[in-house]
Parts: structure tokens; sequence; C-alpha cells
């Protein structure tokens, strides 16, 4: 099973880049895991907010396979300790699924499609992060959930 980090987005600050690729490698030695970017729609200003989200929508929806198990991270979403996130991550991984896709949406949140086709939603925390601290909460998250799964001493109870 390869795990996917889609988000709408780049990430400009060269600091959190740099913290997300070494997790990125650390997740990587426990299990397949990449981070793909939908850019930002240009010309937001000139936008609804529906409008917005519809747009970036399309642009998730037409990156996913049919097959894709999908997980919106929104704060509306199921919470788990980082123990259960692990038990989580572990059921999924002797699942027959191929791609588990966890997607962080743009500004305003996910369109109607978006929520539509997603398996799930999960919330990393009840409180609003940027986009660019929930991919870092994430990925560091993922690879907690790894070293939780291997008895390794990363999380402390």
């Amino acid at each position: 099973m390869k795990t996917i980090l889609l988000s709408v987005g780049k990430t400009d600050d060269p600091l959190f880049s740099q913290i997300m690729e070494e997790y990125r490698k650390r997740v990587n030695y426990y299990i397949p895991f990449e981070m793909q970017i939908i850019p930002d729609i240009k010309n937001t200003k000139n936008l609804s907010e529906k409008e917005q989200k519809k747009q970036e929508g399309e642009k998730l929806l037409k990156w996913l396979q049919p097959s894709d198990y999908v997980i919106l991270l929104d704060d509306k979403g199921r919470q788990y300790s980082s123990a259960e996130f692990a038990g989580y991550i572990e059921k999924k991984t002797f699942s027959a699924i191929k791609r588990l896709i966890f997607v962080v949406g743009g500004p305003y949140g996910f369109s109607d499609g978006v929520r539509e086709r997603a398996n799930e939603v999960v919330s990393l925390s009840r409180m609003t992060f940027t986009h660019q601290m929930v991919r870092l909460i994430f990925t560091e998250q993922l690879y907690r959930a790894m070293t939780i799964l291997q008895n390794e001493p990363y999380h402390h109870e």
C-alpha cells in the first residue's frame, strides 16, 4: 500500500519544507509515502469561496484514481490519539487498499464533490492550523504511528 498526502497549494516556507522532507524520508523507511501538490487556483480574489472550493475540488478529483481510499483531513472529522492513529494506519495497511490518500484542502476546505468522494474524514485537532502546519503535523504523526507500530522509543506515554 502506498500512502500519499495530497495537498492544495505549495509550502511557501523553506523551513517547513525541510522538516516535512525529513519526516517523509523517515516514513519511507517503514512504508511507501509521498507528498503531492495540486497547484493553487489563480486569481482567487475574483472568485467566491464556493467557486474557489469547486475549482480546487475539480483538480483534486481529477488527480484521484477510482480505487483510491480517500481520507480528508478536516477539523470536523474523527479524532484519534497518536496510539489510536497508529492502530488505524495498521488496519488500513492490512486491507486491500492500493493507495491510501490523505487530503489537505484549500483555505476554505473541501467542495461537496470532494466530500462525496471521500471514504472518511479525520481531524488532527479541533484547533485551526495553517495548511503548511497541517502537512507538517500529519507527516510527523504518520512517522510517530510507524514507530509506535514497531515498538520504537520515539513515542512516550
